[in-house]
């Protein structure tokens, strides 16, 4: 069973304190509409979609939900400082063939989508804000997904 996996760091956020309450920017909002668009033409039957907790991620995650025609769920353990393996073992637990999206922060999407292709989690994949990675995979596990594409906000017309 070969299912996909999205990995989307949130648009691009202001300053502010606490780190959970930063909301995006007019920048990032305009990121999230456009990578919503893209996700929109992408055909994703049944996907499910889950969000950080923190504002900026929930706003970025919202025009995706309304594109995909679903709702976003928050799932606590993908904040910036959470554990890439963690997310591992999460997505084991939860594996089916339906597409996942996972909206949330940068370290932690760059190490994720670097542990699941390359099966260590050390500097991590650079992620531009509200950029997206398309992962295939027969299980979630260290080293056994591949990258199939990925797109950044400047790369949507």
């Amino acid at each position: 069973m070969t299912a996909q996996l999205f990995i989307m760091r949130h648009g691009e956020a202001a300053a502010g304190h606490p780190d959970s309450e930063r909301e995006l920017t007019t920048r990032g909002q305009a990121e999230a509409e456009r990578m919503a668009g893209w996700f929109g033409r992408q055909a994703l039957a049944d996907a499910r979609l889950y969000t950080s907790p923190f504002v900026r991620a929930r706003q970025t995650a919202s025009p995706v939900a309304e594109a995909l025609g679903i709702e976003a769920e928050v799932l606590p353990l993908i904040t910036p400082d959470d554990s890439p393996a963690a997310v591992c073992d999460w997505l084991i637990a939860h594996a089916s063939d339906t597409p996942i999206v996972l909206v949330s922060h940068m370290p932690l999407v760059g190490l994720l989508a670097e542990l699941l292709t390359e099966g260590r989690a050390l500097r991590g994949l650079g992620f531009p804000t509200a950029a997206v990675a398309e992962l295939e995979g027969e299980v979630w596990a260290a080293g056994c997904a591949r990258l199939l594409r990925f797109r950044a906000p400047a790369d949507i017309r």
